[in-house]
């Protein structure tokens, strides 16, 4: 499942899921920046929880499996945007935006690992985000992920 949908792609198995998203099915939100799992510009949920496309070959995505892009994290609350969204563009976050879809991405599996753990976002949880803004939004983007906290 993609965003809801089901899809089937006939590539050979070692091609990264984040080329099938962006070359075949044309989901472009996932952006390629290092293809190592390094700046994290790709970072998408796998069954809820971040992952980075750029780094799995497709042969390991499971036909159960449901992978969810920033083009359809609005409809998993049943809304024109998600929560962490409106709190992005509220926050004035992006300058440049290339990685932005990445940054809310794991901002969102962040903040839900925290509520299935019964707890709040901390500091040390935001300073485990490791997703790579070369414009230094870095004090927006920790304001727009405990404003989103909230509403999530």
């Amino acid at each position: 499942m993609l965003n809801g949908s089901r899809v089937t792609v006939e590539v050979a198995d070692d091609v990264r899921l984040l080329w099938v998203l962006r070359d075949i099915l044309g989901v472009t939100g996932p952006k390629y920046g290092c293809g190592l799992n390094v700046c994290k510009s790709c970072t998408s949920h796998l069954n809820g929880k971040a992952f980075n496309p750029c780094s799995v070959p497709v042969s390991k995505i499971k036909e159960t499996d449901e992978v969810t892009t920033i083009e359809g994290l609005p409809a998993t609350v049943g809304r024109d945007l998600h929560p962490m969204q409106e709190a992005w563009l509220e926050e004035d976050v992006s300058q440049c935006g290339y990685c932005q879809p990445g940054q809310i991405m794991a901002a969102v599996a962040l903040v839900r690992k925290a509520k299935a753990e019964g707890r709040q976002i901390t500091d040390t949880d935001l300073d485990g985000l490791r997703n790579i803004c070369r414009c230094g939004t870095y004090s927006r983007i920790r304001t727009a992920i405990r404003k989103g906290a909230d509403r999530m």
